[in-house]
């Protein structure tokens, strides 16, 4: 392989790398175990609660490594997953405000642990979220995991 061939081929790959955006899913309608391999009989780790935000790490056939809020790793099966997003709040007495600014009026305060639906993409360091009693507002993106 010529050098000009090598630095595009690595030009792609790096490009490919940079590009590839995480990937956030929630806990479908029922509890989810999370397990440490891909399979039934692997030992069960954890209970996950329904709605709870995970990041996707891997795909394994009909199983999902999955990162959780803290950093944990483990495996689930990729059926029980819903395409919904939700947040976690990272910070304590996080404020949802009327508009994406952080003189606006707030209209909640979220404590630590709080899941919040994301209804919109993020804009900026912003992200709009609503609460399950119907509270929706803007949060800062640095006080909530999940995006």
């Amino acid at each position: 392989m010529t050098i000009p061939r090598f630095l595009l081929s690595a030009a792609f790959v790096l490009a490919s790398a940079s590009a590839h955006a995480l990937e956030f899913k929630s806990v479908g309608a029922a509890s989810l175990i999370l397990y440490d391999a891909p399979s039934l009989k692997g030992t069960r780790l954890f209970i996950a609660p329904r709605g709870m935000p995970v990041e996707v790490v891997l795909t394994y056939g009909e199983w999902v490594k999955l990162r959780d809020v803290s950093g944990d790793l483990a495996w689930a099966e990729a059926k029980s997953l819903s395409p919904r997003r939700t947040l976690v709040v990272r910070s304590a007495n996080a404020k949802v405000r009327s508009a994406a600014e952080a003189d606006a009026n707030p209209v909640m305060t979220a404590d630590k642990g709080v899941l919040l639906e994301l209804l919109d993409a993020p804009a900026s360091s912003w992200v709009k979220v609503r609460h399950r009693d119907g509270i929706t507002g803007y949060m800062r993106a640095a006080d909530v995991w999940g995006i």
